[in-house]
């Protein structure tokens, strides 16, 4: 064949099967989305994960999430294990330029960040959106500080704006080679941040909330024509797969009963909305265009697929050959877009929502096989006929539920192999210094809320703690830094904060969100304390690796275990050690120590060889 064609993906953040006017909603406007599903292929059934970096995880290895480490958005378990081969780095090594615009969501240090799985451009935020813990401090939609490969920038404006703007430049650069263009934003994710006129003409119809979220999809669905525009203007229109897709259920389109059942807001007929096993949680739009390949003109395609297949789908669509010792947990759907073929009626698809350290076999899952869906292994439901899943067909199809169970069971033990590894950063010379942070702290077992996610409970001082799964690449000395307050700031660790201490606040916040920009508890800690313990590198429990005392210097036997104090000044901005680590695993964590006894843990720390 001759040049490979060229790929765009618009993936947005939280927005739902129903929030688009295209998909029946009544109230939204989505003119410039509308206009290309009228153009694309589209799949009417297609499922990706409950929650984000799940989805993020599928979408770009082929892979059930779970296998590959991803089953959180938070917690250590966001992270995207080293030996997954990413879209990105297939299409890197075919020659294609490779860039990635907004949010990534599969790991902050090494070896999980974009520049690490294949992109060679990357313009992202922090953590699973901007103001969460691993963002840059103060980050609120507007004129924010992001990271370009690697290296800290603030850039002027609206966050979608400036994603798509430094998407359409990488576009233009690398118009005459194959490119590859993940242009995955923030919004609509909380804390719905927007410009007032994109808000303005939904405050008289639906609640604050909901129209700020609408606002936010709207000013996506105007970079999104601007982005078709930069598409013809560079002259790669015809030679470009552009697909938009979205990751999960609605997060603020609809609201839901205890049961899942919408009270207000539109959700297409569905059941559940973002992390729920029926419908609405998973069920997204996926429209696919491609001019110069046929893929044109306007066509529903009514079968089971999900965000597993778009890397196979892709790869196929491109020509590019797999090698024999990489496989994929999707299949490519290529023949169905081409229509060539139709859907596999006995397919089975599962996914779930775990949320918690270790994955709990059967919580919140759904099975699906062509229409049918089971629910956590015990509710059965026919959405062609009974699509907000109302009359449970368990009683009477005991023989449907139990080829469904089985299949579930074969996906399990497919995807369960690894969950009692660790996924840890790389710290080593070659690294030079790597930032950990809160976001990727080991949690609690059964806890979904296992570690502070957003800037606000890092204002709050929340008296949480936990450790990080970490490798040292060589034997040395390591510098390790602790902090409670991120290394761009210059508050003390015992400080707090009075009114705000970011000069370029623009957002005008949703009121009850004013904690996550302004203010901060000061905390009582006189004793830093640091923990570097060495594993096998499998996962234990956070309370076992805190409640056990350990030596106040590294033994020689393994497995080693060091504990170090130095004491807390009122002045002191970091805590600093110098610790002698052997080559392999450990759990780092560090505590601040009150006068009374209590502990916080550090949510920052920054390790370095020395």
């Amino acid at each position: 064949m001759g040049r490979f064609p060229n790929v765009v993906l618009v993936l947005t953040d939280d927005q739902g099967y129903g929030d688009l006017g295209c998909t029946g909603n009544p109230v939204i406007k989505t003119p410039e989305i509308d206009r290309f599903a009228a153009e694309s292929v589209r799949f009417t059934d297609f499922h990706g994960g409950p929650t984000c970096a799940p989805s993020r995880a599928g979408l770009l290895t082929g892979h059930f999430a779970n296998s590959t480490g991803v089953w959180h958005t938070i917690g250590g378990r966001s992270l995207l294990r080293k030996d997954e081969w990413t879209l990105a780095d297939v299409l890197r090594e075919c020659g294609y330029a490779t860039g990635i615009f907004g949010k990534w969501h599969l790991g902050d240090a090494p070896p999980f960040r974009p520049q690490d799985r294949g992109f060679d451009v990357t313009v992202v935020h922090g953590g699973g959106g901007i103001g969460q813990v691993p963002d840059h401090w103060g980050n609120d939609y507007f004129d924010d500080v992001y990271m370009v490969n690697g290296q800290s920038r603030r850039f002027q404006g609206y966050c979608t704006d400036v994603f798509f703007r430094e998407a359409f430049r990488f576009i233009e650069a690398n118009r005459q080679r194959p490119f590859f263009c993940y242009l995955a934003t923030n919004a609509p994710h909380t804390p719905y941040n927007v410009e007032s006129r994109y808000a303005d003409p939904y405050r008289p119809s639906v609640p604050e909330r909901r129209a700020r979220f609408y606002g936010m999809i709207a000013n996506l669905d105007e970079n999104f024509g601007l982005l078709r525009r930069q598409l013809r203007r560079a002259g790669v229109e015809r030679d470009t797969i552009l697909a938009f897709m979205t990751d999960n259920g609605t997060s603020c389109g609809a609201v839901t009963d205890e049961r899942g059942f919408v009270t207000d807001g539109y959700n297409a007929g569905m059941r559940g909305i973002k992390g729920s096993a029926y419908e609405g949680g998973h069920r997204v739009p996926f429209f696919l265009r491609w001019p110069g390949g046929s893929i044109d003109g306007g066509r529903e395609i009514d079968c089971l697929a999900a965000h597993v297949d778009f890397m196979p789908t892709i790869l196929d669509l491109c020509g590019v050959r797999v090698p024999a010792d990489r496989s994929f947990d999707g299949l490519t759907l290529a023949p169905l877009i081409r229509d060539e073929a139709s859907g596999a009626a006995d397919r089975t698809l599962t996914t779930d929502s775990q949320r918690l350290t270790r994955p709990r076999k059967w919580k919140q899952s759904c099975t699906m096989l062509g229409k049918w869906r089971l629910i956590d292994g015990k509710e059965l439901y026919d959405v062609s006929r009974d699509p907000e899943e109302r009359i449970d067909l368990a009683g009477s199809r005991p023989d449907l539920v139990t080829a469904m169970r089985r299949a579930y069971e074969e996906w399990w033990d497919k995807v369960s192999v690894r969950f009692d590894e660790e996924i840890p950063a790389e710290v080593g010379p070659e690294t030079g210094p790597v930032v950990l942070t809160c976001h990727d702290w080991k949690g609690l077992e059964e806890a979904e809320i296992c570690a502070p996610w957003n800037q606000g409970m890092i204002r709050k001082g929340v008296p949480m703690k936990g450790y990080w799964e970490t490798r040292i690449l060589a034997s040395g000395r390591y510098r390790i830094s602790l902090r409670r307050w991120p290394f761009e700031t210059d508050h003390a660790i015992v400080a707090g904060i009075t009114g705000e201490d970011v000069e370029w606040r623009k957002a005008e916040v949703l009121p009850g969100m004013e904690s996550w920009y302004q203010g901060g508890e000061p905390i009582d800690a006189v004793e830093a304390v640091l923990i570097a313990e060495e594993s096998e590198g499998s996962v234990s429990t956070v309370s076992a690796f805190f409640g056990t005392e350990g030596d106040s210097s590294r033994p020689d036997g393994p497995p080693g275990r060091a504990v170090l104090r130095v004491p807390v000044k009122p002045e002191d901005r970091a805590s600093d050690f110098l610790v002698d680590l052997r080559r392999g695993h450990y759990r780092l964590a560090g505590i601040f120590v009150g006068a009374d006894g209590s502990a916080i843990g550090s949510y920052y720390a920054r390790v370095e060889a020395s």
